[in-house]
């Protein structure tokens, strides 16, 4: 039994290692069940002259150890299971260390592993101590060169970072490879992969006219289905280099596509390794936001080789210096590819269902924590999207060149060194002038800022006054939360849509802004936060009637979408807490009107036709009722099929005839559809079955079939299990969208679903993708399902959690995340999570999950 929590690891007690690794040689002969690896590393103090020399290591068998050729006694180091210890080491010499691992017994898939019968890596955060003994941290920075021997028939390509050596045969059948990586980096950047593969190749030539070898490493027989990807890769590079002048510093980029991967990609220098899930594409069996996942994903990867890689971070509290940034990055690559207020609009709903829940419940914390238990439970929406939001905010208030000139000279200060926020910040201070020490309050104090808006209007003088209050709530460990800076884009916009528009940067408890109008000015409407320029809450008391004006009139993309989600969470809280029956009638009018309005921006009036989810309602009403919720929002849906149905008949009666492409302009088309299914779906309307299915047998693309099968999967009756069957049976041979099966059941089921689906033959434990698509689907998109009010959800994910955490402690961890809103829940609900809470707390859990369970009680 494990009650106790996590030893914490401070900020505060960083220190520098005392020794330089000046040169890292590895030689490994690669076998399944016993790898043996070779460590040289030339080392030199920097530190104080009676440090010891502690090296991290896990799950490693030392074979041999010596130093400057000598052999050491057992008497000369401390061997523990996390690691060796020197105590009497000269201040310059050469380690080497021989370990045996076992990576097709590495079910944690962390550091050196096995899928699909092949060697591969993730070293991320702290993977490389289950390679070798090596100071596992992102500080130590030093060249790597790599030399692999393995079965040459079954391992043909040879793959590591940097650029590629020398190649030859040995005894045996064997063969080998050296890569040599010029670039200094941190173990965490290493990776490895060894396996027969199909590679989909092409070049890309710089700006300075370097020509770049391209290849994306995937399944047999998968080559074609990389053409998307590397076509990501392509458009990420030129876009880098008209963007911030970043060109690729290698002569060869390599992409390997893994099955069996705990995150999205990873980022190592010249070898990104990437989920599966993210690399292969195609019409049939993938979605337009598969497509577009991977557009963004790749990018996010590839940007990473200057934000992350050539600019690492000192220490892991840092981790929004590079995922931060690179996530802000990665969103305007998507915005310039796309539609930008399309793009803006996706990332603030991602934010607010993420990243707000996690504001506001035992496991917020502040975008550069001072504490973790756990460093993999650190990669947390706080880290990436807020603190995309924290950079997209310091670009508004220095403006687009200085921002530019910022960025230069954080590139050419700080290349090939390991830094902190506050380097970053020196070189913006430098160019702009500015002071921005009240600005970084956004790095260190958690919980999501609340705006409220007072206004007033005298018709007399035509004067406008705004006033702005902002608080910053308690968060678990802060109590007491000083005045943050914000800025915010806001605008006065008249009946015929003219307008006056500013930022203002908001850095006190309270501001009032006053303005004269011109004669005969009548009231104008007030624009706030134009663009979520501020990841805040915005807390207005409008009335109806100008709440109905800023659907109508508002110029700002952003802010017109977001007037309708104001009406409709409203709408949803008041029919889900039984003081209103039916939806107003006046209200779906308007939201129906804003849909067709926008028919000729389809994209965008996919994006008005989606309502708030339920996860987003958390934050409105406490304690919350899900299955409430989710009721009072299908019922509004329903209401707003009825207007739009009509409209619907005409968009989904016309089938595109043109050949499939996942660009924006079809994606936009194709999301209106998706929508228009969605609200089918929760219509409740006799035919639904019917229509549903016949939808699902004419799509000629997976983004419709897949949308039809969600509504189906929804509903009860013969139409749900003919297309089930059916596309398991066309499908079962393919695990990427088998995961998409197991995904639409989960997200619209119940426990006895999850039961049935967690017994599946295909279900499989050692698969994050696959637990992922049952598990976390039911978890953190079927909220109704997951807290229904007799347990039953809790139970049944717990047992998956409890034998997923055996099998790989970070999944394990990432799905109880799922609990962080718990105590926001209506009593019944809330004490089954909480007993479940407890009952895990009680159970032999990993460290990482621990740590969570541990936050998730307070």
């Amino acid at each position: 039994m494990r009650t106790e929590a996590p030893v914490a690891v401070q900020l505060s007690d960083y220190t520098a290692y005392p020794f330089e690794i000046e040169q890292v040689d590895l030689r490994f002969d690669l076998h399944p069940d016993a790898t043996l690896v070779r460590a040289d590393l030339k080392i030199r103090r920097t530190g104080a002259a009676d440090a010891a020399l502690e090296l991290d290591g896990e799950a490693l068998e030392l074979k041999s150890i010596a130093i400057d050729g000598a052999p050491l006694p057992e008497s000369a180091y401390e061997l523990t299971e996390s690691g060796l210890t020197l105590q009497d080491v000269p201040n310059a010499f050469t380690l080497v260390t021989e370990v045996e691992i076992a990576p097709s017994k590495n079910t944690a898939l962390s550091g050196l592993y096995m899928s699909g019968g092949r060697f591969c890596t993730q070293c991320e955060a702290i993977g490389f101590r289950r390679i070798t003994f090596y100071p596992d941290r992102p500080d130590v920075m030093s060249r790597f060169t790599v030399r692999m021997t393995a079965d040459k028939e079954t391992y043909p390509i040879l793959l590591s970072n940097g650029t590629p050596g020398e190649t030859g045969d040995v005894d045996d059948g064997r063969h080998f490879a050296v890569w040599d990586d010029p670039h200094k980096k941190p173990a965490y950047l290493f990776a490895l992969c060894a396996g027969d593969y199909d590679v989909y190749r092409d070049q890309f030539t710089t700006m300075s006219g370097k020509v770049i070898d391209l290849a994306v490493h995937v399944d047999k027989g998968d080559a074609d289905r990389a053409a998307w990807a590397m076509d990501s890769l392509k458009r990420s590079m030129k876009w880098d280099e008209e963007t911030y002048g970043r060109e690729y510093d290698l002569g060869v980029f390599n992409i390997v596509a893994v099955r069996d991967f705990n995150f999205g990609a990873m980022e190592n220098k010249g070898l990104n390794i990437f989920n599966s899930a993210y690399v292969l594409a195609d019409e049939a069996s993938a979605t337009d936001a598969d497509f577009e996942a991977i557009e963004s994903i790749v990018a996010h990867e590839y940007f990473h080789n200057w934000t992350g890689n050539r600019i690492t971070c000192r220490d892991w509290f840092q981790l929004c210096l590079k995922e931060g940034l690179t996530v802000f990055r990665d969103q305007n690559f998507s915005a310039d590819m796309r539609s930008r207020p399309v793009q803006r609009i996706k990332d603030v709903i991602r934010l607010r269902a993420r990243q707000f829940a996690e504001d506001a419940g035992p496991l917020a914390h502040s975008v550069r924590p001072e504490t973790y238990g756990a460093i993999d439970n650190l990669y947390t929406a706080t880290v990436y999207e807020k603190g995309a939001e924290v950079i997209g905010m310091l670009r508004r208030i220095l403006g687009e060149e200085t921002y530019r000139k910022g960025m230069d000279l954080y590139f050419d200060r700080h290349d090939g060194q390991a830094v902190t926020i506050e380097d970053f910040y020196a070189c913006f201070e430098e160019v702009s002038g500015d002071d921005f020490t009240q600005f970084r309050l956004w790095y260190s104090q958690a919980g999501t800022p609340e705006v409220s808006v007072e206004e007033s209007w005298n018709p007399e003088t035509r004067e406008v006054a705004v006033t702005l209050k902002q608080r910053v709530p308690a968060t678990p460990g802060q109590t007491n939360k000083k005045p943050m800076l914000i800025p915010m884009e806001m605008a006065l916009i008249d009946d015929e849509g003219n307008m006056a528009e500013w930022i203002t940067l908001f850095e006190d408890e309270e501001l009032t802004l006053t303005f004269d109008l011109p004669e005969g000015s009548e009231r104008p409407l007030v624009s706030i936060n134009r663009d979520f320029t501020a990841p805040i809450r915005l807390k207005r008391n409008l009335d109806r009637e100008t709440q109905l004006a800023m659907i109508r009139l508002e110029t700002d993309p952003f802010n017109q979408w977001d007037a309708v989600q104001a009406l409709a969470k409203q709408e949803i809280l008041a029919l889900s807490e039984g003081s209103q029956a039916e939806p107003d009638d006046a209200l779906v009018d308007a939201i129906a009107a804003a849909v067709t309005g926008a028919s000729d921006d389809p994209a965008f009036a996919a994006l008005l036709a989606r309502l708030p989810d339920v996860n987003e309602l958390f934050l409105e009403r406490q304690p919350a009722d899900p299955v409430a919720l989710d009721a009072a929002r299908k019922k509004l849906q329903a209401a707003l099929y009825g207007k739009l149905r009509q409209f619907a008949d005409s968009v989904l009666g016309e089938s595109s005839t043109q050949a499939y492409d996942p660009g924006a302009e079809q994606a936009g088309e194709r999301a209106l559809r998706t929508a228009l299914i969605g609200l089918l779906a929760a219509s409740g309307a006799d035919e639904a079955g019917d229509r549903l299915l016949s939808l699902y047998k004419a799509a000629t693309n997976m983004t419709e079939k897949l949308a039809a099968l969600r509504g189906l999967a929804g509903l009860d009756g013969e139409a749900r299990e003919t297309a089930l069957a059916d596309f398991e049976a066309e499908w079962t041979s393919n695990p990427l969208v088998m995961d998409k099966w197991f995904g639409v059941q989960a997200g619209t089921g119940d426990a006895a679903t999850i039961e049935k689906l967690a017994a599946h033959s295909a279900f499989d434990l050692r698969n994050p993708n696959r637990v992922r698509s049952v598990a976390a689907a039911f978890a953190m998109q079927n909220l109704a399902g997951f807290h229904a009010p007799d347990g039953s959800g809790y139970r049944v994910v717990e047992d998956i959690i409890l034998k997923a955490d055996k099998v790989n402690p970070a999944l394990g961890a990432r799905l109880l995340t799922a609990f962080e809103q718990w105590r926001s829940l209506e009593p019944k609900a809330k004490a089954e999570a909480e007993a479940c809470l407890r009952r895990l707390q009680a159970a032999d859990l990993s460290k990482n999950s621990a740590d969570i369970v541990s936050r998730a009680l307070g």
